[in-house]
């Protein structure tokens, strides 16, 4: 059995997962049908196959039907390397079974995953603060409704949660006293971490917090003695050395083949996939990109600018005011989206335009594209309503929308508030294991390289959530 710290009565006790869940039946029964209950009338009422998915599919089926990783063209299927390999795999699978296009199994199989995901925050919230969190976080995951939305979608956010938890609850493990070394743990842990980034080019954030973490223990073993609200002990380098090696290798070591037949299939060093999802020698409009990154800070723009291009109409009355320097710039940008408007897409010389614009907007204000707009993007991501997959209008405040509608926003943004308040409320408060510092990490890390981006969705923080479940349980330990 694990051994585990109990921080209200300052001493060690025996316990594990099973001992919980033996303990407390009936809750956990009652709690897990809730959680299949959630979500279940997400996947009934809200199912969601985008275009994203489909695409994810396409892939699959190629995959099983022809054995070319690439999407469909009229001339045949085509190689791609514009997703990684981890969802279309999954679905692969799913097809393989129970049929090509089958999305709601993968639906419903996501649920289970989801389910399990629950779990795993609660076995990290009884490593980390005691048995009583570690309910509070398994009720606080199962009803999450941000969580059960997305598992109600063929996208990689499922997945790509399970193995992110999964990988910190290793590590949290391996990091424990009474270890003595074991290595164990971190191999899960390196295995986990591999499968969040075959899912998704961001999971290598994990990787990073994993690895960073361990190196401030390996360089600064005395760190959090320091301070009296963290406790710290002393761990061989020895040991700190062999984790963060079996991590690296094993995390990264599914990449290689990948990478391989990219070479090999594509002629392209291509360790992960193209940041713009783009497929080889496809144009990729930077100037328009860095031109949306000098005045985009919320999604409702990502939804009626960004992604207009190509084929869409860029609306020059949705930008907001802060798209402007002047009068002569406004008058310039209303002509480009103009001149853009009238072929669809973006060619060179408009890009080389676009990237004129960006220059002169970054010179004129450098502090508002390196820091404030990358700040409100990243407050944007964590606080508004999580309505994106969802009939609700994404202009929300202008309570223009079907009164059932405008209420599902509110209060999801109100869930949303709670959830986040509480976990800053309870960063206010007590003392930490040592082992939070993991995980706060990874939040930031995650959070400073979203606010870079130029799409901010508020999908992209969800892997977070984890960790704001497990600072809110703190609040009843």
């Amino acid at each position: 059995m694990a051994r585990a710290r109990s921080p209200a009565k300052g001493r060690w006790y025996h316990s594990s997962v099973r001992d919980l869940l033996r303990k407390s039946p009936r809750f956990f029964l009652l709690t897990v049908l809730a959680a299949l209950a959630l979500r279940l009338l997400f996947i009934w009422r809200f199912p969601g196959v985008t275009s994203d998915s489909f695409i994810y599919g396409d892939i699959a089926k190629n995959w099983l039907l022809h054995g070319v990783y690439g999407i469909s063209t009229p001339a045949g299927p085509m190689p791609t390397f514009i997703r990684l390999p981890g969802y279309p795999a999954f679905l692969a699978v799913v097809f393989a079974i129970f049929g090509m296009e089958h999305y709601r199994t993968a639906l419903v199989l996501q649920m289970f995953v989801d389910v399990g995901t629950c779990l795993l925050i609660s076995n990290i919230a009884r490593r980390l603060i005691s048995e009583r969190a570690a309910k509070t976080a398994f009720l606080l995951a199962a009803l999450c409704p941000f969580l059960a939305n997305y598992a109600a979608n063929a996208l990689t956010e499922t997945p790509e949660i399970f193995f992110t938890v999964l990988a910190l609850d290793l590590a949290i493990a391996g990091l424990e006293r009474d270890k003595d070394g074991r290595i164990g743990p971190w191999l899960g842990c390196g295995l986990a971490t591999g499968g969040a980034i075959l899912l998704r080019p961001d999971g290598g954030l994990l990787l990073a917090a994993i690895e960073g973490y361990l190196l401030v223990l390996l360089i600064l073993p005395g760190f959090g003695k320091a301070r009296a609200r963290v406790r710290a002990p002393h761990l061989p380098a020895s040991q700190l050395f062999r984790a963060g090696l079996a991590v690296g290798l094993l995390s990264l070591a599914p990449l290689i083949p990948w990478t391989l037949r990219n070479l090999h299939t594509l002629h392209q060093f291509q360790p992960l996939a193209p940041r713009y999802a783009n497929q080889e020698n496809e144009f990729v409009p930077a100037g328009f990109n860095r031109w949306v990154k000098t005045w985009i800070a919320d999604y409702v723009s990502v939804e009626e600018i960004y992604w207009q291009v190509p084929g869409g109409e860029m609306n020059a009355q949705q930008l907001p005011d802060r798209a402007f320097d002047s009068a002569e710039q406004r008058r310039q940008t209303e002509e480009l989206l103009n001149d853009y408007n009238s072929v669809r897409h973006i060619t060179p010389g408009m890009d080389a335009r676009f990237a004129a614009l960006a220059a002169e907007r970054i010179h004129h204000a450098p502090l508002r594209y390196y820091v404030w707009l990358p700040l409100l993007r990243i407050a944007d991501m964590w606080l508004r309503p999580r309505t994106e997959t969802l009939p609700s209008d994404t202009r929300w405040w202008e309570f223009n929308d079907d009164p059932k509608w405008s209420a599902l926003a509110v209060g999801l943004g109100i869930i949303g508030l709670l959830y986040v308040g509480g976990a800053l409320v309870s960063l206010s408060r007590g003392r930490f294991d040592f082992r939070f510092g993991l995980l706060l990490l990874f939040v930031v890390l995650r959070s400073l390289f979203l606010g870079m981006l130029e799409n901010p969705e508020p999908r992209y923080t969800l892997e977070c959530y984890p960790v704001v479940v497990l600072l809110v349980s703190r609040l009843w330990a």
